[in-house]
């Protein structure tokens, strides 16, 4: 094809991965297509950290200034001992960690950093309530078929529709992603709940069978958000969210020190949702088709790197469909080949839940100083 706006590509999901890859391949003259199953976009209400390998992303995207002005810039990252509060990590963000890894950490609300992201794509190419329930290869393209009974063209496909993929569906066949025994309770609380207490900007609370992490999610710290992970044997509810009870979320962290006992007080809405991961898997692309974020490798949020890998994966491959803009089929090995090393250790030390626990065995540079842009790239077959 003469022209890079002549290529159809359709991106199935409209998430954090795909919006950033959208609008990465807008900068390169493409015009991709956005299919998102829902019939608007709903920001969840959850906090998520935006660490310094995924804000130099969102800067060559262009919004992060905006979320700079939104989000909270946290001064350092804190483990504590679950009753006693010792603290066994001290790491320093704010300035330091800026000017070490030459992008910011933030601490942001997802519905704020979703609406940058959707809104740096072209609008008129985002499509609404359309929920993928299949796909042909052919000698003209790829035809996806919608649950609403339309149909689309497209040269190449990108999956980026989530853990409950269909993308993945339709090239591995159906497998339930597995549930790992432990529930993520989130909820956000304004702070003016509080007579002034003052929390810490960003501190993991390590208890040998579940923790809490607690952090602010707004500039002008008006909002403290957590997220848990508790043992909860058994899910026998069909689906993968509900609303929680905080009386019972209580309950999970008796004995805990008493500023988290003051944190949960407060708690009057609460969602409870099951931690799901995947086995690392192999088949990310075939022919025209390729995937990325949790619908190739869905892991545990222990690390807080779920979304960063999505954006990631967004940039490389983008830089990958640069370098090769004749040949896709190139272009996906070549993101492969710079991908699964690297999503596959987060997603090792996201199961294990102990990166940044203890001073001594710690050093998250290699997550950090990670730069999509920069980073030498692997051939395939090396």
């Amino acid at each position: 094809m003469s022209e890079k706006s002549d290529v159809r590509i359709a991106i199935v999901g409209a998430g954090l991965g795909g919006c950033a890859v959208a609008s990465l391949l807008q900068q390169q003259g493409y015009t991709p297509e956005i299919y998102e199953q829902t019939p608007q976009i709903t920001p969840l209400g959850a906090g998520i950290h935006l660490s310094p390998n995924v804000t130099r992303v969102l800067d060559r995207i262009g919004i992060l200034d905006a979320l700079v002005a939104v989000g909270s810039r946290p001064r350092e990252w804190l483990s504590r001992d679950w009753d006693t509060g010792k603290v066994t990590l001290d790491y320093t963000l704010g300035d330091v960690a800026e000017e070490k890894f030459g992008s910011p950490y933030l601490t942001v609300h997802r519905g704020d950093l979703a609406v940058e992201l959707v809104g740096a794509v072209d609008q008129q190419r985002l499509h609404l309530d359309k929920k993928l329930v299949g796909m042909e290869k052919g000698a003209g393209g790829t035809t996806l078929s919608f649950q609403d009974g339309t149909t689309a063209e497209a040269d190449i496909v990108i999956g980026a529709d989530g853990v409950h993929s269909k993308v993945r569906e339709i090239l591995a066949g159906p497998e339930e992603p597995i549930y790992t025994g432990h529930v993520a309770h989130r909820a956000m609380i304004p702070m003016d709940r509080y007579n002034g207490h003052i929390f810490d900007d960003d501190t993991k609370w390590w208890h040998p069978e579940s923790h809490i992490v607690v952090y602010y999610i707004k500039a002008d710290r008006s909002y403290i958000y957590f997220v848990t992970g508790v043992p909860e044997p058994d899910w026998p509810r069909e689906e993968w969210v509900y609303d929680g009870d905080p009386n019972e979320l209580r309950g999970h962290f008796d004995g805990y020190h008493d500023e988290v006992q003051l944190l949960l007080s407060q708690v009057d809405k609460v969602l409870n949702w099951a931690i799901l991961e995947r086995k690392p898997f192999e088949l990310w692309s075939e022919g025209p088709i390729v995937m990325l974020g949790d619908a190739c490798h869905p892991m545990k949020p222990h690390m807080g790197q779920g979304g960063a890998m999505a954006i990631e994966d967004a940039a490389m491959l983008a830089r990958c469909i640069g370098d090769q803009p004749t040949d896709f089929d190139a272009a996906f090995r070549l993101y492969i080949a710079n991908r699964q090393e690297r999503t596959a250790k987060v997603q090792h030390y996201s199961h294990n839940n102990d990166w940044l626990q203890y001073q001594e065995t710690s050093d998250p540079d290699w997550v950090f100083a990670y730069d999509v842009f920069t980073e030498p790239l692997v051939q395939p077959g090396d």
